[in-house]
């Protein structure tokens, strides 16, 4: 029992300081929860009442947070600009490394004939798309980035779901290219689906909605 109980202390630990080593508000407040009810757990079972007092309060702490991040309403706006955008430069140069972990093959040459668009969120940029359409009228996504600390899934529900962006432009089909199981689980997530294209190559579709 005595083993088993460490154990609990010591995976309690382990995920705190996971949490704390989180970029994404989101992902840190869910595992600083589960840590948090494993000491809470963990407290009561050895008697310690200073710990589950101080965890309880954390839990509540946690859950408060969470039920602002899932409840807040925030404001989410489109912003396109030129391939020659000094912003937009910079912006790819800051993210260059977290870009290539999640997609490698980006060349980071954004061209005229490419539709690049800025997600706004609360006013921050915090996502980046980009992409062009073939000549069957589908639409290839390049890049699809959003900042570690908005990775919670808002930004994509709206660009694809919610800002009705894609239809006011005559588009009903996007195809991505999934890079790494990450991106591939991030595509299913927002609704892609697995194909293969005419030259056999894996790629994810998205038809949407009129």
């Amino acid at each position: 029992m005595q083993f088993y109980l460490e154990l609990l202390g010591y995976l309690a630990s382990v995920l705190v300081a996971i949490s704390l080593m989180m970029s994404s508000v989101l992902k840190l407040r869910l595992i600083n929860l589960v840590g948090a009810i494993a000491f809470f757990v963990y407290g009561m079972l050895i008697g310690a009442y200073p710990i589950t007092a101080v965890n309880a309060v954390i839990i509540v702490v946690n859950l408060y947070f969470l039920y602002r991040i899932y409840t807040s309403k925030e404001y989410f706006k489109l912003l396109k600009v030129d391939s020659h955008s000094a912003y937009l430069r910079t912006f790819l140069d800051f993210y260059k490394k977290d870009i290539e972990r999640f997609i490698p093959d980006y060349r980071f040459a954004p061209s005229e004939k490419q539709l690049i668009i800025f997600v706004l969120r609360d006013m921050v940029p915090a996502g980046l798309f980009i992409g062009q359409r073939n000549e069957q009228g589908e639409f290839h996504i390049y890049l699809d980035f959003v900042i570690p600390s908005y990775r919670d899934f808002k930004i994509g529900r709206y660009l694809y779901y919610q800002s009705g962006f894609f239809q006011q432009h005559g588009i009903r089909k996007l195809l991505s290219t999934p890079h790494n199981e990450v991106h591939a689980k991030y595509l299913k997530r927002m609704g892609f689906r697995p194909e293969t294209d005419a030259a056999g190559n894996r790629v994810c579709t998205l038809t949407l909605p009129a």
